[in-house]
């Protein structure tokens, strides 16, 4: 686990702090915030299944293939998680996943952030040569946003995982590598210094 050490990334619109039992209330009521764990193309932990999903993840970090936090907005309430999963720490690559927003912080300049912040640390931190991001290739919301980001469509995975609700997932496999990290980090801060 030395290459991923838990830190705190803090930027204008948003701060990831590690992910804490702690923040179980704060989950629970932002999962509330749209009913999301009803989304049926996405695996959004419900109020009663939070403390299990907190435990999951605490002990995938243990294991040291994950890094997860909490997601702050600009005033301090906690709206979602985000982390970094399927971590390869010989070829210095992480994805950035299980992410998911409250629905009153979606569409505004917190997504944009807290990519900008866990992508600076990946490249600029951990010297990662690339991050990727999947999402369900039906999830046009999620792919739309991974796209404005800047990140390239590598592929579909086909009949790639089975969802809760018995349906084959395809997933879109998404990535950003070092060498396009300037041009990316120019995008995201121009996304997040303009006028809204």
């Amino acid at each position: 686990m030395a290459w991923l050490e838990p830190v705190t990334l803090s930027g204008l619109h948003a701060r990831l702090e590690p992910l804490s039992r702690d923040h179980l209330e704060g989950l629970c009521d932002a999962t509330r915030d749209g009913a999301l764990w009803q989304l049926w193309y996405t695996a959004v932990p419900s109020p009663e299944g939070m403390a299990a999903e907190i435990e999951r993840r605490l002990g995938l970090q243990a294991q040291g293939v994950m890094l997860p936090w909490t997601v702050f907005d600009a005033a301090g309430r906690i709206v979602g998680m985000s982390t970094y999963m399927n971590v390869d720490a010989t070829h210095c690559r992480v994805e950035i996943g299980s992410t998911w927003y409250a629905a009153s912080a979606q569409r505004s300049p917190l997504n944009t952030q807290c990519k900008r912040l866990l992508l600076a640390h990946a490249f600029d931190t951990l010297q990662c040569i690339a991050v990727e991001f999947r999402t369900h290739r039906l999830n046009l919301q999620s792919r739309r946003a991974i796209e404005r980001l800047g990140a390239q469509l590598d592929g579909m995975l086909r009949a790639h995982q089975i969802s809760p609700n018995g349906t084959l997932r395809d997933t879109a496999v998404y990535s950003i590598t070092a060498t396009e990290w300037p041009t990316v980090r120019a995008h995201l801060d121009w996304q997040l210094a303009r006028p809204r």
